[in-house]
């Protein structure tokens, strides 16, 4: 069933893609007063936290596409582009966009020589970087010339901008790039078409509650943040961008802001699930979208708790307590979550199941050597899905290194049950396999660990194999009043089950700052690993 009115159009319309949506919705007849894009800083003189309508924010991206067409920007030019404030990043890939360039959208928490090292493998055309990140880059050898900032770019007149480029679906559109857990990120690129898969696919189904006013506490420089963007410009929504995504930042902006839609990653909502969320006033919302790993049970049930929603009942629609929960798993290759499940107060399939695919996704469990494993065998993810990415930026062996029997492996271990349900139990890189078949699953142990222990709101389990023996190490971040003292161990022992539990070596609390992570929050566990190693050693 289509849906009627724009949404359907634009779902239709064979020349949308990632690369000109906000062209397209203008050309299909949108008001140029209704919606564009609300952000946390002020843009070119307008006021932080007042909304740009559409046409305010076309006049905008024009200026910048104005600005670098100037400075010689031209088609299929990657720039890259790193900041802070999530207008310079949205703002920057629109008007990059609308000239055909390719711009390559970096976390601005990378530390300053891997930026630069990012940099230099992109051989792109120039750097765009506010004042902060300008500097951090002073004395590196980037190999391209540093453009100016983001800001600056906003002084172009709006009336010299080029003409809108005419995009092919298979053109190049954006780079975003991984978390980079164990060094340089890899660039991921996506196509005019890949990275608007998902979201025509989104457009021709009735639209979902809780999509019309939105919270983006997503990383601004992310794939899922390009793709919020461009689904919410699509369906006329209103979407306040967040420029940092702490629990605290995100709880003011739910009050002041009053979003139906919360949509971020799962490190988000376990930070929320350290406050008392009784106290805030979140009666606004009725949907929270995860995307990137999958979430925990204790963080969603804290999360579902809040809120409300609409519900249909023999009196018609009424609105009942209790917000939704959208879980999945997705990554900036995937161009879109692949999986979908929905949990409320009344739910309770957890156990890390991300549910059922989207129908445009193809999935399956994979053995080492690309064969489908059946329902209930434990195995490799594939994904074919036209969402997928085109391939790594300038590294073809990485690219191809991915993939297998035409599947893209997305490095996750994975189950399926009798009823086509999908259960994440570890990235495999953080699993153990033993000689004799079994498998220790760190994820899997994590949210065993909290469903456990209440007075606990985070935890990495460590599972660390060296030689024939494997011990676990359980680092536990406890609620606000939560006693250290207490010894959780055989509680913890039990939760992990018999095989993992046998590998206890220890129960650690720690503090958040504790914890190693990536640039989008991450755990980095391979260097816990090396450091549980060199502490073993000496």
């Amino acid at each position: 069933m289509r849906t009627k009115g724009l949404r359907g159009v634009l779902a239709a319309d064979p020349q949308l893609g990632a690369g000109n949506v906000l062209a397209r919705v203008l050309a299909h007849g949108a008001d140029p007063q209704g919606p564009g894009l609300t952000f946390d800083t002020p843009v070119d003189g307008h006021p932080a936290g007042q909304p740009l309508t559409l046409g305010q924010l076309d006049e905008r991206v024009a200026a910048r596409a104005a600005w670098l067409h100037d400075r010689g920007v031209r088609p299929r030019d990657p720039v890259a582009v790193w900041a802070t404030a999530a207008a310079d990043m949205v703002l920057s890939f629109l008007a990059l966009a609308r000239l055909g360039a390719i711009p390559a959208l970096m976390n601005g928490k990378l530390r300053p020589e891997i930026a630069a090292e990012y940099i230099r493998r992109l051989r792109g055309a120039g750097v765009l970087a506010d004042a902060a990140h300008t500097e951090l880059l002073a004395g590196h050898d980037l190999g391209v010339p540093l453009l100016g900032t983001p800001q600056g770019a906003g002084t172009g007149d709006p009336a010299q901008a080029p003409a809108d480029y005419r995009h092919h679906p298979d053109d190049p559109i954006v780079i975003t790039h991984t978390s980079g857990t164990t060094g340089v990120p890899k660039a991921v690129l996506h196509s005019h078409a890949s990275l608007f898969a998902a979201t025509r696919h989104l457009l021709s189904m009735p639209q979902a509650q809780g999509t019309r006013r939105i919270l983006n506490a997503l990383p601004a420089p992310h794939t899922a943040t390009v793709l919020m963007v461009n689904q919410a410009l699509g369906n006329r929504a209103e979407m306040f961008l967040l420029s940092e995504q702490g629990g605290e930042r995100v709880l003011d902006a739910i009050q002041r802001w009053r979003p139906d839609g919360v949509f971020g990653f799962s490190m988000t909502w376990a930070e929320l699930a350290r406050f008392d969320l009784s106290g805030y006033d979140l009666d606004s919302v009725r949907l929270w979208f995860n995307t990137g790993d999958c979430s925990h049970e204790p963080h969603v049930r804290r999360l579902v708790a809040v809120g409300s929603r609409d519900v249909v009942t023999r009196q018609g629609v009424t609105r009942v307590p209790g917000s939704m929960f959208i879980d999945g798993l997705g990554s900036s290759e995937m161009g879109h979550s692949m999986f979908h499940i929905t949990h409320t107060t009344d739910t309770d399939r957890y156990g890390r199941c991300v549910g059922r695919p989207y129908r445009f996704a193809k999935v399956a469990v994979l053995d080492a050597e690309g064969n489908e494993l059946p329902p209930g065998q434990v195995g490799f993810l594939g994904i074919d899905s036209p969402s997928l990415f085109r391939g790594y930026w300038n590294d073809s062996v990485t690219s191809y290194r991915f993939r297998l029997r035409g599947w893209y492996l997305t490095g996750d271990l994975v189950h399926a049950d009798a009823d086509g349900r999908y259960y994440h139990l570890d990235r495999a890189v953080d699993s153990v396999t033993l000689p004799d078949g079994r498998r220790y699953f760190t994820a899997l142990s994590e949210e065993r660990v909290l469903a456990a222990c209440p007075d606990v709101t985070d935890c990495t389990v460590l599972i660390v194999a060296d030689g024939d023996a494997v011990t676990t190490d359980v680092l536990l971040e406890l609620a606000a009043g939560a006693d250290p003292t207490v010894d959780r161990t055989d509680t913890i022992r039990a939760a992990l089950g018999a095989d993992v539990g046998a590998t206890l070596r220890r129960v650690v609390p720690v503090s958040a700052d504790d914890i190693p992570v990536t640039v989008t929050g991450k755990v980095r566990k391979v260097a816990l690993r090396e450091r549980f190693l060199a502490e073993s050693s000496s």
